[in-house]
Order: C-alpha cells, then structure tokens, then sequence
C-alpha cells in the first residue's frame, strides 16, 4: 500500500504555486549542496545524499516524475509530483511525495529528507508520512 506526504503552500510560504520544473531545480539544487559538502569533507557524500536520477515519463508531463534510485537493493522509487486542493473560497497547491508498493525503508528515510529540505526552503507545512504536519512558515 502507498504512502504520501504532502508539502503544502500556504499563505505565508514564499512562494503558493510551484511547478515541476521549479520543483525539479530545487532537487537538484539540495544535491549540489550536498556535494559540495562531501568535497569539504573530502568524502564523496553526493551519491549517499540523493542517490536518485529525475526521471520523467512523456504523459507526466507538468504532473509529476519519479526519483529511481541508483543501487536497486538500497532505494528503488519515489513518486514525486504537484497538485491542488479546491475549497470554495481558495485553492491550495501543495507537493506531493509518494512511496510505493515496492519502495524501500531507505526510500522513506530520503523522502523524509527531501521534503523537510523542500518545507524549509518555502517555508511550507509539511504532512509526514505518518500523519504528523511540522510547520515551517512565520506564525502570527
């Protein structure tokens, strides 16, 4: 059975839209930084930090991709993707993190990962796997 975890854009985030392309670009932007701190520590951390290739299939065009994991044994897949939620005043965006049927524990520590990185860096409320919501956007 699939699990998700939700990033949702509220109206204090940074940002209430997000499209997959922006989305994508923050991804590659928490691997770049991960690099980069291998390098100082003169240890090749990037391929245990997001050890994943975006990959993206013609019909999820705009809607979602998924993360493949590099070592089949330690991480298989993690369904990423954008959406909306429509009441009937507002609308609200939010992204999503999926675990398949045949994703791994390592897949779930990494989604964890990827979608504090993501809250934090919008300023979001983040939805965990398992029910709880973090808040990450300036209380009034």
């Amino acid at each position: 059975m699939s699990q998700s975890a939700y990033v949702k854009l509220v109206p204090a985030s940074i940002q209430q839209v997000i499209t997959i392309d922006e989305l994508k670009d923050l991804l590659l932007y928490y691997r770049s930084i991960t690099t980069k701190t291998g390098e100082q520590l003169s240890w090749e951390y990037a391929e245990a930090a997001f050890p994943y290739t975006i990959e993206e299939k013609e019909e999820a065009k705009g809607k979602w991709f998924y993360l493949k994991g590099l070592d089949q044994r330690k991480n298989k897949y993690i369904l990423v993707g954008i959406g909306k939620e429509v009441d009937t005043d507002n609308e609200q965006h939010y992204i999503q993190f999926t675990l398949t049927d045949i994703s791994t524990h390592g897949d779930k520590g990494k989604a964890n990962e990827f979608c504090k990185f993501i809250a934090s860096k919008l300023k979001g409320e983040l939805h965990l796997f398992n029910g709880r919501v973090m808040y990450y956007y300036p209380k009034k």
